[in-house]
């Protein structure tokens, strides 16, 4: 990694902390830190589970028990199961109080106030730059905050994935998708040696996913590339392809192929900018136009 670049991404985390107030220990003057404040945003009048908010924010279960804690301890916050009737007693939510929903509001309000005084100084051409340059870095580093590893195709997160895949396809193919008139997938196909189930999550929540088969004495086969609404347009794609090639290629595999829908127009770029090329159909998979094939760079 080029030494100045984490230079030139440690003076920006420098400077955002500071402009924004992250370092009060009286966050937008009120009496408490950054973290309680974003805490109590997160909730929100709505309300949340314990275990979205832990996923959403990235800490862990005990500094978050001490931030909810304080919380109550100020009378703003109540933590209690999800269904005080009779429900799942071990999904507990977190709920805003009265002074909780009024003091939500202040932060609300004075949050306004921050990025107007952020933008005030600058010229309307600044400000433009300076809010366009905002939501490219806000983009990037969701992106980054996307994690992409193997899980179990039996997994409900991953089982949750194909179920979105089959219905985003169902409703783009002419005619609709019957899962009975395409060729099989079977979960052992998908789990090591045989092959591998990739899951894309955000904050702990599936948002894409990507499979490969391993033939012997053919070229691998790439299945099930789908990437959530929320995250399209971040590069997951591409990622989910890139990291299923180097698997492949990693067990000593040179080519890998796959096939796919003449509506699926996006995942026809992709292929294509990956470096795919259209090949002469392999199978007999009722629902594909297209077949396309790569050699891979092998992998030590």
């Amino acid at each position: 990694m080029n030494s100045e670049l984490i230079a030139t991404v440690r003076r920006f985390n420098r400077t955002v902390t500071q402009r924004v107030g992250a370092l009060d220990d009286q966050y937008m003057s009120r009496d408490r830190p950054l973290a309680q404040a974003r805490l109590l945003w997160e909730i929100g009048p709505d309300g949340a589970e314990i275990a979205a908010l832990r996923a959403r924010l990235g800490v862990d279960s005990g500094y978050l028990s001490r931030l909810l804690r304080t919380l109550k301890g100020d009378g703003l916050v109540r933590v209690g199961p999800a269904d005080r009737a009779g429900g799942d007693g071990r999904v507990r939510v977190a709920a805003l109080t009265d002074a909780g929903r009024s003091e939500w509001a202040e932060l609300d309000e004075r949050s306004d106030e921050l990025a107007r005084s952020i933008l005030e100084p600058l010229s309307d051409q600044r400000r433009e730059r300076l809010v366009s340059a905002m939501a490219e870095v806000q983009r990037l580093l969701v992106s980054s905050m996307v994690v992409v590893r193997p899980c179990p195709p039996g997994d409900p997160r991953a089982r949750a994935c194909v179920r979105a895949y089959a219905h985003e396809i169902a409703q783009r193919f002419d005619g609709g998708f019957d899962p009975a008139r395409s060729k099989p997938v079977r979960d052992e196909d998908l789990v090591p040696p045989a092959g591998v189930f990739l899951l894309a999550t955000l904050n702990g929540e599936p948002v894409g996913c990507g499979a490969i088969k391993l033939h012997a004495g053919a070229p691998a086969e790439i299945k099930r590339v789908w990437v959530s609404d929320t995250v399209r347009g971040l590069g997951v794609g591409r990622r989910l392809l890139d990291q299923l090639e180097r698997y492949a290629a990693e067990r000593g595999w040179t080519a890998a192929r796959l096939d796919t829908n003449r509506n699926l127009t996006e995942a026809i770029a992709l292929y294509r900018a990956a470096g795919y090329r259209e090949i002469a159909p392999y199978n007999d998979e009722p629902y594909a136009h297209h077949w396309f094939e790569k050699t891979l760079t092998p992998v030590t």
